[in-house]
């Protein structure tokens, strides 16, 4: 197995500061927890989901005719651990087929999910479930 591509993220101030790859992206983050977060900083749910739905999408794309548009919503929610101590995250991908009917949408998102590099990070969580969805342009 070879290796296609290699990044790092590097992060020195916890949930509020700055998160950044080494001579690239500089990302102010703000945890969604902290009463007096900067409205302008991300935070990890945030960044879970575009992760999550560009990866998704980009795999459908790979899959389905070419020309055919299809969108990748993903919801993150961020849940008290149970059992506890802690946090965890709670994340849906919804994804839409332009034109496809609900069994063909189904079958693109088995596939791209079974492809996707971030759907196999997060494979086996009872918290990650994935669904189809009518294609909308807006």
């Amino acid at each position: 197995m070879s290796m296609r591509y290699r990044t790092e993220a590097i992060n020195r101030d916890g949930g509020d500061g700055i998160a950044q790859v080494p001579d690239g992206l500089s990302v102010k983050v703000a945890s969604p927890l902290n009463p007096h977060r900067d409205a302008d900083g991300t935070n990890p749910e945030q960044l879970l989901a575009l992760a999550w739905a560009t990866c998704l999408n980009a795999t459908a794309q790979v899959i389905v005719a070419r020309g055919t548009r299809s969108a990748v919503r993903v919801e993150v929610e961020l849940h008290d651990a149970d059992p506890g101590p802690g946090l965890e995250f709670h994340v849906d991908g919804y994804l839409s087929v332009e034109g496809a009917s609900v069994s063909e949408a189904e079958d693109v998102l088995a596939a791209a999910h079974a492809r996707c590099p971030v759907s196999k990070l997060l494979a086996g969580s009872a918290d990650v479930r994935v669904h189809t969805e009518a294609y909308s342009v807006s």
